[in-house]
């Protein structure tokens, strides 16, 4: 089986090792438009030795923002600076990525450290839209529902958002259809009441994304990998259940798509997750050997004979760390000596590294 370090090819990338950045959103945007913070952050998890760097969500349209220090990418001006990034990462030998996202019914909240509230829309929020009129919990306002137009929309800002995408220089595009934004809350009953092609059984549930892929597919060409972030699980009765997961990752499958990464919940706030030690990589299992399709695991990996272990069992053929590479910039490094393979550090950091 694979290895940790062994290298890894979708379509017309090949990362070096099997070690990702995920994306984790930073909240430090000004416009949408990326600043010296997302430079270093990024860069440092380049510079530390992951073979994959997955840009933060990126919201398509402007509404589509979580919050309103967001990254963007529905202008060419966001273009210019997001290349500052790629140009870096690429630099240290990683592979640039990004998270296309709407954030759906989760849009228009204050910025974590100011207590993450919903802002009123006299307060410098703005309305949101879902699949449904739907609040996401007792505490957040009731999003419009997106007409058969505005969906088109959607999938039109999407595509445009990969094309410039590949203008800034991205190698890989992963398409954000988890944690409760909009493309999720198409796939869930939980949030899905339409009675349009939209809504109701499966197929039409999952026809947004799918057409959302199927347009990305066409805009960026056969070379580009695409990915797509699934929660595999609701966590909650009547939800979206993992089952439900392989039956999608075949058809995504089907339209092209490279890689699935598995995260879960978010969909709904009082889930009862049960957060421990690789808690979600059992979802990124079944997906990758029911359907047959490359995953990404996620979700409390710390340790590198643990994410060793998920690849070299077939479990998965991606590890993704988000707050391990917080702590620590320079896991990959680490991981490469304590698993017995060569680090390879930039030049310039070679004397901490022999």
């Amino acid at each position: 089986m694979a290895h940790l370090f062994d290298p890894l090819t979708l379509r017309g990338v090949t990362l070096k090792n099997r070690i990702g950045v995920s994306p984790m959103c930073q909240y430090s945007a000004e416009d949408g438009f990326v600043t010296d913070w997302h430079l270093v952050h990024l860069g440092a998890r380049a510079t530390g030795g992951a073979g994959l760097v997955i840009m933060e969500a990126t919201a398509v349209t402007p509404e589509g923002r979580i919050s309103p220090g967001d990254v963007g990418i529905w202008s060419d001006e966001h273009i210019a600076p997001l290349g500052r990034l790629t140009k870096f990462i690429k630099s240290q030998g990683a592979v640039p990525a990004i998270q296309l996202a709407h954030a759906g019914r989760k849009a228009s909240h204050d910025l974590p450290w100011n207590g993450g509230k919903q802002l009123d829309l006299g307060a410098g929020g703005w309305e949101t839209l879902a699949a449904s009129p739907l609040p996401f919990s007792e505490k957040t306002r009731a999003p419009r529902e997106l007409g058969a137009a505005e969906i088109a929309g959607i999938v039109s800002a999407f595509a445009t958002a990969a094309r410039r995408a590949l203008d800034s220089g991205f190698e890989l595009i992963e398409i954000h259809a988890a944690h409760g934004y909009l493309l999720h809350g198409f796939l869930s009953p939980l949030s899905n009441q339409r009675t349009d092609a939209y809504g109701g059984s499966f197929e039409n549930r999952a026809r947004l994304l799918l057409e959302i892929v199927h347009a990305t597919r066409a805009v960026v060409g056969e070379k580009t990998p695409i990915a797509v972030r699934i929660s595999a699980s609701d966590w909650l009765p009547g939800g979206w259940t993992l089952q439900d997961s392989v039956a999608l990752a075949h058809r995504l499958k089907a339209a092209s798509v490279d890689l699935i990464d598995c995260s879960s919940g978010g969909n709904a706030a009082s889930a009862p997750i049960p957060v421990g030690p690789g808690y979600q990589v059992p979802f990124a299992d079944a997906v990758r050997n029911e359907a047959q399709i490359a995953t990404a695991a996620v979700g409390a990996i710390t340790v590198p004979v643990q994410a060793d272990e998920i690849v070299r069992k077939g479990r998965a053929d991606v590890v993704l760390l988000a707050r391990e590479l917080l702590r620590d910039p320079y896991w990959p490094l680490h991981a490469a000596r304590e698993l017995g393979r060569k680090p390879e550090a930039p030049k310039q950091y070679g004397r901490a590294f022999q």
